[in-house]
């Protein structure tokens, strides 16, 4: 099986329509039809529904696709890793992303990771949840990021840091009369809100905090990134939910933070591992997250340190100067 063929089904699945997979794939549309019929000959099953506007998978298409991104990632993987093992790096470390992790926090774990341990190359990927869980399972990845610590048997879930909830309200709004704004005064009013497909976790620890109030939000939107929550909030479409952490670096003028009355509501983001000893990159890993939330580490200082730590170990070594005749 061509890997090639993968990842061209990869595409037409996760756009179902070939003119649109066959441009981002930049290829012709008849090539990649053609592609996709050799790879169904292979496999003996019919993956993808033609059909006037586009294209459907079946059943047996979508069980492939879990499969075929698991390949895909397993071969970037193992391509990666040879390649920091000729740069010198003397461990990889596979990280998933799950959700929308505050970028702060997260800059200033990758910049404590590359200050004290530079021979540690660290693997970054955005993925679903349910990919997580299920790469931790199946050694895709050493780890993840999440905010939620519901998990299957076998993966241990650690907190790492946890974040008020605050209300993100327009810049002229009624409820900026409050300092601290009841959850019954806020579902009042129609929600922006991050797609529960996007952030399962997120979308579940807020799941929790609706249970608490009698009357049911209202949806204006759902939203699959931070940034345009808040330009939906700032155009008055509805109010958002986000956290000190995620709006330190998200200056806008048209949103204001205000926290929410019940201060125990907050947003927990977890390191996910498999059940088992860790060896020693890993827990390392985790207690460099563990100190990523603290305010006495500032992202900056970090990164400047990591700076000249990655420029001493790049520098290569002296010549040795020819003998004199």
């Amino acid at each position: 099986m061509d890997l090639r063929h993968i990842r061209a089904f990869i595409a037409v699945a996760e756009e179902l329509h070939f003119g649109r997979a066959a441009k981002r794939l930049h290829i012709e549309q008849s090539p990649l039809s053609r592609t996709i019929r050799k790879l169904e000959a292979d496999l003996g099953v019919t993956l993808l529904q033609r059909t006037p506007r586009g294209a459907s998978l079946t059943w047996a298409g979508r069980a492939f696709l879990q499969d075929a991104r698991r390949v895909i990632l397993a071969v970037e993987h193992a391509e990666a890793r040879a390649r920091t093992a000729a740069e010198g790096y003397q461990d990889t470390l596979r990280i998933a992303l799950a959700g929308d992790i505050g970028r702060v926090r997260l800059s200033t774990l990758l910049a404590l990771c590359r200050q004290e341990a530079p021979q540690v190359n660290i693997r970054l990927s955005e993925v679903p949840l349910a990919q997580l869980v299920h790469g931790l399972s199946t050694d895709l990845f050493d780890a993840g990021l999440a905010m939620i610590d519901d998990v299957d048997a076998g993966i241990v879930a650690a907190p790492l840091w946890e974040d008020p909830l605050v209300v993100a309200l327009p810049a002229r709004h009624p409820l900026l009369v409050f300092k601290e704004v009841p959850l019954e005064e806020v579902v009042s009013y129609p929600l922006v809100l991050c797609d529960p497909q996007v952030c399962d976790g997120c979308s579940r620890q807020r799941e929790l905090l609706f249970r608490s109030v009698e009357a049911r939000p209202i949806v204006a939107e759902y939203v699959t990134t931070h940034g345009l929550m808040l330009a939906l909030v700032a155009a008055g479409y509805g109010i958002g939910f986000s956290s000190a952490a995620h709006l330190a670096d998200c200056q806008h003028a048209d949103v204001v933070a205000r926290p929410l009355a019940d201060r125990v509501a907050s947003l927990t983001t977890y390191l996910l591992r498999p059940e088992g000893e860790m060896r020693d990159a890993l827990r390392q890993f985790l207690d460099r997250a563990q100190r990523a939330a603290s305010p006495s580490v500032r992202p900056r200082d970090s990164a400047r340190a990591a700076d000249r730590r990655w420029t001493a170990n790049r520098r290569p070594p002296p010549r040795d100067r020819p003998a004199r005749s």
